[in-house]
């Protein structure tokens, strides 16, 4: 697509793909938003791009992203984990996947992992109105919130930060500048 985008996504084709049909796309869809919010927790220290190149091969160490059968895993898997040159070789974010998909399980169950998410905005995506990437934040009071409530559910590598970019990724938040040619199309998505 011509025309201006986020300056983030850069010219990497992976990325600008990336940026023009995925990223503030709104999703709603549980285990979508729990294979994201992980994905974002492995990049904590990393670039996006690093985890976008190394996706299929987290889907195919990961089983699919399938809370029900990563609950269940133990220090076998995490050594098979550890040992595959496809993904982020990183106990702590290997082990916090785990019982991550152990928390998204209870909160399925108590009600649903997207509703959890969605009450923090009522349902809805924030629509931004960011004129330059410098003014984007790197966390709100809402992701504080967010981050506390998957805490106490037992959620690990997910701050504030972690979860505001996790958040603008899955489209709670529209932060694609307004003169990007995603911004209109993605807030029409929200409405």
């Amino acid at each position: 697509m011509p025309g201006i985008r986020c300056a983030w996504c850069g010219t990497d084709p992976l990325y600008i793909a990336y940026h023009d049909t995925e990223w503030g796309v709104p999703e709603w869809d549980g285990r979508a938003l729990w294979e994201k919010l992980i994905l974002d927790g492995f990049q904590a220290g990393l670039s996006w791009i690093t985890i976008l190149r190394k996706r299929d091969a987290f889907r195919a160490a990961f089983r699919g992203f399938d809370p029900a059968v990563i609950a269940g895993w133990g220090e076998a898997d995490v050594q098979r984990l550890l040992a595959d040159p496809g993904i982020i070789r990183h106990r702590g974010k290997i082990e916090a996947t785990i019982g991550n998909a152990q928390a998204w399980l209870r909160i399925e169950d108590a009600g649903g992992f997207s509703d959890f998410l969605w009450k923090h905005l009522d349902g809805r995506p924030l629509q931004n109105r960011f004129a330059t990437m410098a003014e984007v934040p790197a966390q709100t009071p809402v992701a504080v919130a967010m981050a506390k409530d998957l805490k106490s559910q037992g959620f690990k590598f997910c701050g504030p930060v972690i979860t505001y970019a996790f958040m603008q990724a899955t489209g709670l938040v529209n932060d694609h500048i307004t003169t990007c040619i995603a911004h209109d199309r993605v807030a029409a998505m929200g409405a």
